[in-house]
């Protein structure tokens, strides 16, 4: 039996051992959990219903809402430490709840406050706390009697009902199943998707505004100028137009530009190694790429991927003042691994706004890992994860 308990003790797993007429540590530890459910449940009941019944009456006002998500967030609390008292006293292992996201990543205030209010973690944790108050009148009674009338079967009593406890615990206060988690995670991601597609569309519409329209209406005024003094004055008029064609130029030339930024063309024809490449030209610092792939990701991860390098080479040229760089790019089972270093001044900055830390909301929002390793004077050195998937071949015309 010994050994039996070991071996189960050495895989994890949380069962008590086998029940002793003698009282043992473990039995100790039950009745003190026993004893201690009174007291606490006592407390998370008054907590729950005057939380819910102020909330409540309040709901009609402004702050009604924003006081039950509070008092949501508290109740959480109030399940992390009945998690911590079961694990000491019950040996009961319970992974924590993922943390509800705070406003900057559910998008602002109000998505916030929809999250915190259909949270399943915090209504189990209500509904175990309202149910709990008769369960914790009967086990204080039951083992307080068993101290000093039932001593002889008091380690099975005690274990019946600790079983219980340990079946509340495990059913009301574990985390949410794996799609409850991806759900959550989905919507708190959906907020900073939608901010970036506006903020890239507002940056599209600058761009074309500042630069390739006003260019074109500028031709087009110097173009209308130059019809008026082509009978007039033939030479100035050539000398317009010619003006007019280095304009022209120049125009196409930040279009090329503009298009680069929303989808490169060598990105579509060729894939990520020729349009990495085609990045690295560009960078201030000599660059090594190296793109070991079987085959193309799908589009979306594709374009991701080629936006991360982009935007960290451009940080290389601009602030790491680095001799050489190297970007590597490789797939590891179900994830496309990249990689980009410099043996600049190190130092970056990952703090919130910076544009390091956009890079990682916007991995963050397709399931991804964005890791930032950049001791100050060490170089920089960032690892990003994707999840890979494969590209849909384009089917084409279905021709009779």
């Amino acid at each position: 039996m010994t050994a039996s308990i070991q071996a189960s003790q050495a895989v994890g797993d949380d069962r008590p051992p086998p029940v002793r007429a003698a009282l043992s540590a473990v039995t100790w530890k039950e009745i003190a959990h026993l004893l201690s459910n009174l007291p606490v449940t006592l407390v998370g009941f008054v907590y729950t219903i005057g939380m819910v019944s102020i909330a409540g009456g309040l709901s009609v006002t402004a702050i009604g809402l924003p006081l039950l998500a509070c008092g949501l967030f508290l109740s959480r609390q109030l399940g992390r430490l009945e998690r911590a008292r079961a694990r000491l006293l019950l040996g009961v292992r319970v992974e924590e709840p993922t943390p509800i996201p705070g406003p900057r990543r559910t998008g602002g205030f109000f998505p916030w406050l929809w999250t915190a209010l259909k949270d399943p973690v915090a209504w189990r944790t209500v509904l175990y706390d309202l149910v709990r108050l008769p369960w914790g009148v009967l086990t204080f009674g039951v083992t307080l009697v068993g101290l000093f009338v039932l001593w002889p079967v008091l380690p099975y009593v005690a274990r019946v009902l600790t079983n219980a406890d340990r079946a509340m615990v495990r059913g009301l206060l574990s985390p949410s199943d794996e799609l409850e988690r991806r759900i959550a995670e989905l919507e708190s991601d959906r907020g900073v998707v939608v901010d970036t597609a506006a903020a890239d569309l507002r940056r599209i519409e600058r761009d074309l505004h500042d630069g390739a329209q006003a260019r074109l209406v500028a031709l087009a005024m110097g173009l209308g100028l130059a019809k008026e003094k082509l009978l007039e004055d033939p030479e100035g008029a050539a000398a317009m137009v010619d003006e007019a064609h280095g304009e022209v130029k120049l125009a196409l030339q930040e279009l090329r530009d503009l298009a680069r930024g929303i989808h490169p063309a060598v990105l579509t024809d060729r894939g990520l190694d020729a349009a990495l490449s085609s990045v690295a030209s560009r960078c201030l610092a000599p660059v090594k790429v190296s793109v070991d792939l079987p085959a193309r990701p799908a589009e979306a991860i594709e374009g991701i991927a080629y936006f991360v390098v982009s935007e960290l080479l451009q940080n290389v040229s601009k602030h790491a003042r680095a001799r050489m760089a190297a970007v590597e790019v490789w797939r590891s089972g179900p994830r496309l691994l990249i990689r980009v270093s410099d043996d600049g001044r190190g130092g970056a900055d990952t703090s919130a706004g910076s544009g390091l830390a956009g890079l990682g909301e916007r991995l963050g929002s397709v399931d991804g890992v964005f890791v930032v390793d950049s001791p100050e004077g060490g170089g920089t050195t960032v690892t990003a994860e994707l999840p890979w998937r494969d590209r849909v071949p384009v089917r084409g015309p279905v021709r009779g």
